[in-house]
């Protein structure tokens, strides 16, 4: 008989899979290439140790822990879930737990009668709805054939944006249906605001307590890693300076609107990204924004505050370390105890939402403080009610494949008035007046899994208005360097063709070069009736609904507001009216193309 050996053939056991992926999320592509050749010169090594004749006995994956059964959910629109789940894993797993980790848009919800436990980590998108991925999970969910589960236990995690009025209502939609099922709760949701870091943290090592102290006595402890540590790794918590190569105005001369192509050098992160990924900015608040926050405080600049155990001086804490300026509800609740406002008191509470949104629109935090005063103000009274300062995400305009070491964003600095003074947006504005050549920008890659293109040979339908156009960008670069023969189709839009034909140049050479198949092109300002890209969707109805047929990908990129639901209803209507289909069938055949990841949306 022949060596007994515990594994498939090539195949390696959980833990080592655990390990593995570990590493794989550390490395550089010049270090993957080197460890893939150290490997092939072990393999050389074990081939001598086990003689050829070694009897290989499969064993099972492992997907259920001693005792009941675990599953991770997930459903995100930018990532964030997805980064607490993977650490929830991670923590489980540690703990000795047993678990699958799922992304809700992977995941079939029938199985969900058969789960023992459940911990569900998901955000919220827009107006109160579910991320555009776990749409299909929700509605099975929601839906009349959801099963009874009497047998299941779960917790929810919910993340979300205070300053929108239907604040976590995912994760509410989701605890409360899944009681209505008859599940039972292991601990109450958690709803996290945009700085949930220190919430979900708090959430995760309860329910992993939980679940480890039901742990039976027999269950085998975690493996110690195998692996020296690993480099530090640029991510959100540790961004890369990137240094800025280019950064120039891409509109013409009397644009009513300002766009900028920004390059930054990548060289030496480490960082790599895919074509769909966005770019997360670090950025600082504005000096006069921080200046007027410290005179309507009546408080000096290097007033000594302590962030998180540090102490630092005002200043800083408000230029790198809070959000000055849009203001939350947690604002607004702090400032009323501290003022004493009855108005600003009557705003608080979930049937006020709506009002206290509005007023937030219209209220920055300095805004707040000039209209209700607190005289005698504490430097650590003001920063207790500010949120963290959190980066901004960008879609990537370029690709690895075509521009080495460097990633290209495209950005229209956000600017208005409100009260009579010039208001800007955080990280644009930076980029846009303070992102001199040459000077750095922290930085870090956030994966999107869910906005990425299909084979080289699908064809692809893309849709974007404005600076919602950055990631076909991407889309076209990869599809050159690959030598893909998929057809494209771009559908772009702005307000003035001699002026804001963003990319006009790039777009001319893909078509000449048959990179790009067609381009249908919508500019609002250059007609009496305005014009916009839905419309010239509904214009190529025909041939749009071929290409769906014929199997292509289609993608929508830009304003979640406006553009994206007037999209989605004009491709709704194209369904119905080219399939000779009603209402209610069309609208089955666009979810149908949401579930198969042939319609997706990167929106915001």
């Amino acid at each position: 008989m022949g060596h007994m050996i515990l594994a498939a053939e090539g195949a390696l056991s959980i833990d080592q899979w655990r390990h593995v992926e570990e590493l794989s999320r550390t490395l550089t592509s010049a270090q993957a290439r080197w460890i893939s050749g150290y490997f092939a010169g072990l393999d050389v090594g074990i081939a001598r140790t086990f003689p050829s004749d070694a009897t290989i006995v499969p064993v099972a994956a492992e997907t259920v822990r001693a005792g009941r059964t675990l599953t991770i959910l997930y459903g995100t629109e930018t990532g964030n879930a997805t980064e607490v789940a993977k650490s929830l894993a991670e923590t489980a797993r540690s703990q000795g737990l047993s678990l699958e980790l799922f992304d809700m848009a992977s995941y079939k919800p029938r199985r969900l009668k058969d789960e023992q436990d459940v911990l569900i980590v998901v955000s919220t998108y827009g107006e109160g709805d579910p991320p555009q991925p776990a749409i299909g999970f929700f509605e099975f969910v929601e839906g009349d054939r959801a099963p009874k589960l009497g047998g299941l236990r779960f917790a929810v995690l919910a993340l979300g944006d205070s300053t929108y009025e239907f604040y976590c209502e995912a994760g509410k939609r989701l605890d409360k249906r899944l009681e209505e099922l008859g599940a039972t709760r292991l601990s109450d949701r958690v709803d996290c605001d945009i700085d949930y870091d220190d919430a979900a943290d708090a959430w995760k090592k309860s329910v992993v307590e939980l679940l480890s102290a039901e742990k039976p006595a027999s269950a085998a402890a975690p493996a110690p890693s195998v692996f020296p540590s690993a480099p530090p790794v640029h991510d959100k918590r540790n961004p890369f300076a990137a240094t800025i190569l280019e950064n120039i105005v891409i509109v013409g001369r009397g644009s009513s609107k300002e766009t900028r192509h920004i390059e930054l050098d990548l060289g030496g992160s480490g960082l790599s990204y895919e074509p769909g990924d966005a770019l997360g900015i670090a950025a600082v608040n504005d000096a006069p924004v921080v200046a007027d926050v410290l005179e309507v405080a009546g408080l000096a600049e290097d007033a000594p505050v302590s962030v998180k155990g540090e102490t630092l001086a005002l200043q800083e804490a408000l230029r790198e370390r809070y959000e000055i300026a849009q203001a939350s509800p947690r604002f607004i609740e702090h400032w009323a105890k501290l003022s004493g406002s009855a108005e600003l008191g009557r705003l608080l509470g979930e049937e006020r939402a709506a009002e206290r949104v509005a007023f937030l629109r219209e209220h920055h935090v300095v805004d707040i403080m000039r209209r209700f005063p607190v005289t005698g103000l504490e430097p650590e009274s003001l920063v207790a009610g500010l949120r963290p300062l959190q980066p901004r995400l960008y879609s990537i305009a370029s690709s690895l494949a075509f521009a080495s070491d460097e990633v290209h964003l495209t950005v229209s600095p956000v600017r208005y008035s409100l009260h009579g003074t010039g208001r800007t947006g955080v990280a644009s504005a930076h980029l846009a007046d303070r992102g001199e050549m040459g000077s750095t920008l922290p930085v870090y890659v956030q994966s999107n899994p869910h906005f990425r293109l299909p084979a080289d040979d699908v064809p692809t339908i893309m849709i974007g208005a404005g600076t919602g156009v950055a990631p076909y960008r991407a889309f076209l670069q990869e599809r050159e360097a690959r030598g893909a023969g998929g057809r494209s189709w771009l559908f772009f839009g702005e307000r003035n063709f001699r002026s804001d034909f963003l990319y006009q140049a790039e777009w001319q050479e893909h078509l000449k070069a048959g990179t790009l198949t067609r381009m249908d092109v919508a500019f609002s300002r250059d007609q009496g009736v305005k014009t916009y890209v839905q419309h010239r969707l509904l214009e190529q109805a025909a041939d749009l609904y071929a290409w769906l047929d014929e199997g292509a990908h289609l993608y929508v990129c830009g304003d979640a507001a406006a553009m994206a639901p007037d999209v989605h209803e004009a491709l709704t209507a194209i369904v119905a009216s080219e399939g000779a289909l009603k209402r209610e069938e069309a609208e089955d055949y666009v979810r149908r193309l949401q579930a198969d990841h042939r319609y997706q949306r990167d929106v915001y």
